[in-house]
């Protein structure tokens, strides 16, 4: 609570002399101020570099993080620096708040020693028209309060740097998202105006009602003789406690003006950060933002190169080590897939399967070697050349789009009607959706989609782009035997010629395919046809509902022409396309 505006005495004149213009109450506060000026000064720079190491600390341990998963040898240094920004700030924090308790103390003590030196100064005669409560309350709380105006004012400054740092990186992030922001702060600054205010209004009229209670009081306490000689300590009661019901009254409005306050700033600070994303999702859906640097984190790079025309979709994987979760679930993968190929990955769970398909369309990097389609690098293709030749299908498909049919051309680019349709076919999709209430133009939201349905309508999404390399993770293990073939043929003879990467848990699917790659523990077992492998009995248990290891009575290397022209238990020889094939492969 700060003096009252009103003719005050306790403000020292010598102080008053110096500070010049303004109320009796602003040059006390002036000269307070000035008395600690040192401190207050130390305080400010405290305050500062402790927000600095705060507002460094996030981007700190953002590349501190990189340069861990990238497995740099700089990230034991930048972990080091993180850990000196933390001390650093509970440092700062420590020094900062200890300073600032002395401070308060010596900074009311010098107002209390002043006010008092001024009030003797001035005589009894003219102390005498203002009433003793008034003094001490003046002399006491208000002075305590006052005196914390130096080291206030010290910290208001610094906290400044926090949310003027946040602006900054809104803005080095993207301008809109900064400009988003700053469209609603008016609406903020009028808000914390309305606050000052209405708080500085009620709480000068609750001081001053509290100061003539004080008044009062003290009054009756000198009188106490006298009022206990005229029997009227009721009336002296009453007449203390008149003004109870005004500052009652004042106490209920500084509390409504601060529930507006927060009720205010709990409806306007979560519109801010809507807005904000709001506009960031808006540049992401234009592509003129990546969701990394929504996140306000490196985003992924990609390079500008383009795939060869005549390119037939081969897939290489070099080197490939991936880890996940401080495990590594590939380790040095070697792997070819020859261009127009269909090659079935099998493995028991946890062999690393789903990684492998996602490394093979850049769904994710991996951690060491390469993945190359038809001689190009993934990491230095062109982000809308990988989409368009790079297809996925998953076992549980995400659908996007008002209608049915909006769903299955969701992509890089529109396939058109025509397309939809018949890769709705070739999907086993197109007899179901014509059976819906307005076909393809069925509301997504209304349609009654079984688990297999909507299965084959990620299927069909997947068969509309196809492009040069089609991965298909475990996408058609929710359909029935009869549906699997009628896809798998649909695959070979409607969908556009290209290269076939399978995540299979079914045999009829490995059976099916040109090549099979056999993944254990994280790396390539074997490769060669399904005939081939089906004679060894830890193959076959990868097919099995166990996931302990098979045992093994077969040879470990089994990327050998004898393992490649043993005739398979389903189906005979291995054709001669997929002996070429596996040849290719190794």
């Amino acid at each position: 609570m700060a003096p009252q505006p009103a003719a005050d005495p306790a403000g020292p004149a010598d102080a008053a002399a110096a500070a010049g213009t303004g109320t009796p109450a602003d040059r006390v506060l002036t000269a307070a101020i000035r008395h600690s000026a040192g401190r207050a000064a130390a305080i400010c720079l405290l305050a500062a570099a402790s927000a600095a190491a705060s507002v460094a600390l996030p981007a700190a341990l953002g590349h501190t993080l990189d340069l861990a998963l990238d497995g740099s040898g700089e990230a034991a240094r930048w972990t080091a620096l993180c850990a000196l920004l933390v001390a650093a700030e509970v440092l700062l924090d420590a020094v900062s708040a200890h300073l600032t308790g002395t401070t308060d103390a010596r900074s009311t003590a010098w107002l209390r020693r002043r006010g008092l030196e001024h009030l003797l100064a001035v005589g009894p005669r003219r102390a005498a028209r203002f009433p003793h409560g008034d003094l001490v309350t003046r002399l006491s709380g208000n002075a305590a309060e006052a005196g914390a105006v130096p080291t206030t004012a010290a910290t208001a400054v610094s906290s400044l740097l926090t949310p003027l740092g946040a602006l900054v990186a809104l803005l080095l992030v993207d301008p809109w998202l900064a400009a988003a922001f700053c469209a609603g702060v008016p609406l903020l600054v009028l808000l914390l105006r309305a606050f000052a205010r209405g708080s500085s209004d009620s709480v000068s009229r609750y001081q001053r009602v509290q100061g003539e209670i004080a008044a009062r009081l003290v009054e009756a306490l000198a009188g106490a003789r006298t009022l206990a000689a005229a029997g009227t300590a009721g009336r002296e009661r009453a007449r203390v406690l008149a003004p109870l019901p005004e500052l009652a009254a004042q106490g209920r409005r500084m509390w409504h003006v601060y529930g507006q306050a927060m009720v205010g700033s709990g409806v306007l600070v979560p519109l801010l950060t809507i807005a904000v994303l709001a506009m960031g999702g808006v540049r992401l859906t234009a592509g003129e933002l990546s969701v990394g640097e929504l996140l306000a984190v490196p985003p992924v790079a990609y390079g500008r190169r383009t795939l060869p025309p005549d390119g037939t979709g081969r897939l290489e994987l070099r080197g490939v080590t991936a880890v996940r979760g401080g495990r590594e679930v590939l380790r040095g993968v070697d792997l070819v897939v020859p261009g127009g190929a269909t090659m079935a990955v099998v493995g028991r769970s946890g062999s690393g399967k789903s990684t492998l398909a996602a490394l093979a369309g850049r769904l994710a990097d991996p951690d060491e070697g390469r993945v190359l389609l038809d001689g190009i690098p993934l990491d230095g293709l062109d982000p809308a050349e990988l989409r368009r030749e790079v297809g996925y299908a998953f076992e549980r498909p995400a659908l996007f789009g008002d209608t049915v049919g909006e769903a299955v051309a969701f992509g890089a680019y529109d396939p058109g009607p025509g397309a939809v349709e018949d890769a709705a076919r070739a999907a086993s999709a197109d007899a179901f959706v014509r059976r819906l209430p307005a076909g393809y133009g069925t509301a997504l939201a209304d349609a009654p989609l079984s688990g297999g349905e909507f299965q084959r309508l990620g299927l069909a999404r997947a068969f509309a782009h196809a492009g040069r390399l089609l991965v298909l993770d475990d996408a058609t293990s929710s359909l029935d035997s009869v549906t699997e073939l009628q896809v798998s043929r649909a695959l070979t003879d409607r969908v556009r010629a290209g290269t076939r990467l399978l995540i299979a848990h079914r045999v009829s699917s490995a059976a099916r395919a040109d090549l099979v790659a056999w993944l254990e523990e994280g790396r390539v077992r074997a490769v060669g046809p399904h005939e081939a492998l089906w004679e060894l009995p830890e193959y076959r248990a990868a097919f099995t509902a166990g996931d302990g290891p098979g045992v093994s009575d077969g040879p470990d290397d089994l990327d050998t022409p004898d393992a490649l022209d043993t005739p398979g238990a389903p189906g005979g020889p291995a054709p001669r396309a997929a002996r070429a094939a596996a040849e290719e492969s190794r």
